[in-house]
C-alpha cells in the first residue's frame, strides 16, 4: 500500500490521476448537458428531470459528494503538477521547447492553471446560483408539487450580467477541455505519432462541441426573452 501511495504521489502518477478524474469529469458534463437541453422539451420536461434526482434522496448527496471529491482532487492535483513544474524553472522561459520532436505547448496548456481556478469559482457560485436560489413550486401530472427550476433558469438567463459571466466562463473552458481532454489521454500511453494528432484534433472538438451546447441555453433564453420558440409553455 506504501509503494502505490508513493507512486500516484509522483509527478507521473499525478499525471495520470488527473487525467483519470479528468475524464470522469468530461463524462458528467456530457451528462449534465444532456439534463439541461431537457429544457427545451416539454414545458415539464426539465422540472421532471431535476425532481427525479431531488427524490434520490441520500442517494443524491453520495453522487454529489463524489462528484464534490473528483473537482477538489482533480483541482489539487492539477496545482500540484503546476506547482512542481514552477519550482523547477522558476525563470520561466521567452519560448516553449521540448527536447523530442514539436511543442505541443499553447495558450490552453499555458493557461490551465488560471483556466481551473476560475472553472473551479464558478462552479460554486453556479451551485449557489441555482441549487440554493429562489424555490418557485410547480404542479407535475403524475408527481404533484414539485419545484419550478425551470422557471428560475429561465429568469436568470434573461440577465444580461449573469449570461455574461456563464458565456465568458464557458468560453474558457473550451480552452481548459480541449487540453485536457488531450492530457488527458496522453497520459493514459496515447502520445504516439499520428495517434497523438488524432486524440488533440478529437479534443478540440469534444471541447468546442460541447461547450457550445451549454453556450446555446443562456444565450438562447436571453436573446428571445424566454418565449422562443423552442421553449414550451
Amino acid at each position: 500500500m506504501p509503494s502505490i501511495i508513493k507512486a500516484l504521489n509522483s509527478q507521473v502518477g499525478r499525471k495520470i490521476m488527473t487525467g483519470i478524474t479528468g475524464i470522469g469529469l468530461m463524462l458528467f458534463l456530457i451528462g449534465h448537458l444532456g439534463g439541461n437541453l431537457t429544457i427545451f422539451g416539454s414545458a415539464d420536461a426539465f422540472n421532471i428531470y431535476t425532481h427525479k434526482l431531488i427524490s434520490l434522496g441520500p442517494i443524491l448527496y453520495v453522487i454529489e459528494a463524489g462528484l464534490a471529491f473528483f473537482f477538489l482532487y482533480h483541482s489539487i492535483l492539477g496545482i500540484s503538477i503546476w506547482w512542481n513544474r514552477r519550482k523547477a524553472r522558476p525563470e520561466g522561459y521567452k519560448k516553449y521547447k521540448t527536447r523530442g520532436g514539436a511543442s505541443h505547448q499553447s495558450l490552453a496548456s499555458r493557461s490551465m492553471i488560471y483556466s481551473g481556478s476560475i472553472i473551479l469559482i464558478f462552479l460554486v457560485w453556479h451551485i449557489i446560483h441555482f441549487k440554493f436560489g429562489a424555490e418557485y413550486t410547480t404542479t407535475i401530472e403524475g408527481i404533484g408539487e414539485a419545484r419550478d427550476l425551470r422557471k428560475l433558469v429561465i429568469e436568470e438567463f434573461q440577465k444580461a450580467w449573469v449570461v455574461a459571466v456563464y458565456v465568458f466562463v464557458l468560453l474558457l473552458a473550451i480552452l481548459h477541455l480541449s487540453h485536457g481532454f488531450w492530457s488527458a489521454f496522453t497520459s493514459l500511453g496515447m502520445k504516439h505519432g499520428n495517434t497523438s494528432k488524432r486524440v488533440q484534433t478529437a479534443a478540440y472538438a469534444f471541447g468546442i462541441v460541447l461547450m457550445l451546447g451549454f453556450i446555446f441555453i443562456p444565450l438562447y433564453i436571453f436573446f428571445t426573452g424566454g418565449e422562443g420558440s423552442l421553449i414550451s409553455y
